[in-house]
């Protein structure tokens, strides 16, 4: 894989990193009811389900290119349908207002992670969207593995990054709103 093709995937996924998921909404709903850091446990859960579903679409896609010299070629296109259509359905529902999370009572550090690897895990389209853009970024000229370990791994670098964006912002939000609304006021 070269820079650009590396370089092009991370443009990619910042791309579709820009309207939130499930995953960005629980830190933000996780860090305004538990803190910043402790809501990192969540973001620890999640980037865990993450790394298993690399595994498995990585898998998936070894075996579709050893079953057949037109597998990588047609799991691709099917690949490049489905991006497409995901894209097409972020669009649409960037236009919908997103529900206000309710914070809940301060959980333990297992149970923040839990919810974070549950709510990652529990989605079963991210596999399918592992397996659908990694090909576009794969040579099959090239050994496999390295290359989506190096696509996975930057994926969960760069979904951590944005984890904790959320989280973060989650908890400054929570600051600014339970401020003394004197700072404002017209003397």
């Amino acid at each position: 894989m070269t820079i650009e093709t590396w370089a092009l995937y991370v443009g990619t996924v910042l791309l579709f990193m820009c309207t939130p998921g499930p995953s960005h909404l629980l830190m933000l709903s996780v860090s305004t009811s538990n803190g910043f850091k402790r809501s990192l446990a969540t973001a620890a859960g999640d980037l865990t389900a993450n790394a298993i579903q690399i595994v498995l679409a990585g898998l998936g896609l070894a075996a579709a290119l050893n079953a057949s010299k037109y597998g990588f070629t047609i799991i691709k296109w099917l690949g490049v349908s489905y991006l497409v259509w995901l894209g097409a359905r972020q669009i649409i529902n960037s236009f919908k207002a997103h529900g206000s999370a309710t914070p809940a009572k301060r959980a333990s550090l297992k149970a923040l992670w839990a919810r974070g690897f549950i709510t990652s895990a529990a989605n079963p389209k991210a596999v399918v969207f592992f397996a659908a853009l990694f090909p576009q970024f794969l040579s099959s000229t090239h050994s496999l593995f390295p290359q989506i370990l190096v696509l996975g791994f930057s994926y969960i670098v760069i979904d951590g990054i944005f984890l904790g964006a959320y989280g973060k912002g989650g908890s400054l939000s929570l600051i600014h709103i339970s401020e003394p609304t004197r700072r404002y006021a017209i003397s």
